[in-house]
């Protein structure tokens, strides 16, 4: 080959290396170039997202992930694309994706608008909304029955967001408690320094689940306080990895497969656990599988 051709063959390859990238976007670009995608999970979130017995994240949000994350490989022909897990926490798992740590935030994640003005998110996969759990005996259904009582919440989450806009514009009093996760906030509630645990209705199921017959000393209010639209946490301003994100979703909702998938979290004895919460599929959740969508507005889901 001539040196001309060869200068030829090298430009032709430098320029098919810069199309690849523009049309991978940042996130599969990096990707390639590392060979490893960055996963963020929940230890203690059921079903969403936990350990199993051998310490291992699994959950209904990290089997979505795991699709993805085959989708990526044969996107990318890495077949040994390492994935690499890192633990997140309410407080933490945003930030991480916002400076770009974790290319999928696989807990448990509600999208607002106002979120979705530093990072991105999937299509809704997931409908849930926020209650009030109280002790059986106490008769509660709305945040107005706690006027001047400590009522718990979980740092960096909408609930306790919702609690403090409400407490304020309510004049209720309540002295507001925050638990690092879950787990430490309803234990607020079991110790009695906390009147009511406000969280999103499947997480107070999974926790009372994980009760036994001490679950009855419990119960969760009729009355709902907010609609929440989970999602997967994406890095804002990558439209070609939240494309693909978003097809392997619709993918699972147009082929059915989610159905199976819910019933395996939700409607079954949960891995190393052995918990059922046996939640039915929502009617909202139904919609959005027939019309997916990534809207933040509660009302789409009303």
């Amino acid at each position: 080959m001539s040196p001309l051709a060869r200068a030829c063959a090298a430009l032709a390859a430098l320029y098919l290396s810069f199309a690849a990238r523009a049309a991978d976007g940042p996130t599969l670009t990096r990707v390639r170039d590392t060979g490893v995608i960055v996963i963020g999970y929940r230890p203690a979130s059921l079903p969403f997202s936990y350990l199993d017995a051998q310490l291992r994240p699994t959950g209904y949000t990290v089997e979505l992930c795991d699709r993805i994350v085959a989708a990526v490989r044969t996107r990318l022909q890495l077949p040994d694309l390492e994935v690499r897990r890192v633990e997140v926490a309410s407080a933490t798992r945003m930030p991480l994706v916002i400076n770009g740590t974790l290319d999928l935030e696989c807990g448990i994640t509600t999208h607002t608008a106002e979120r979705a003005r530093s990072q991105a998110f999937s299509l809704t996969i997931f409908i849930a909304e926020t209650r009030l759990m109280t002790r059986t005996s106490d008769r509660v259904q709305g945040l107005a029955d706690l006027a001047g009582r400590p009522v718990a919440s979980t740092i960096g989450t909408t609930s306790i967001q919702h609690l403090a806009k409400v407490n304020e514009q309510q004049g209720l009093g309540i002295r507001i408690l925050g638990g690092l996760d879950d787990p430490e906030g309803f234990q607020l509630l079991r110790s009695g320094r906390a009147a009511a645990f406000l969280m999103d209705d499947v997480l107070l199921r999974a926790l009372l689940a994980q009760q036994g017959p001490g679950a009855d000393d419990y119960r969760i209010s009729d009355q709902a306080l907010t609609v929440e639209p989970y999602a997967i946490g994406l890095r804002k301003g990558d439209p070609q990895f939240k494309a693909l994100v978003d097809e392997v979703l619709a993918g699972l909702y147009r082929s059915g497969e989610i159905h199976a998938i819910y019933r395996r979290w939700f409607e079954s004895p949960l891995p190393s656990q052995g918990l059922n919460l046996k939640l039915p599929m929502s009617a909202a959740f139904r919609r959005v599988i027939a019309n997916p969508t990534d809207s933040p507005d509660p009302e789409k889901y009303r």
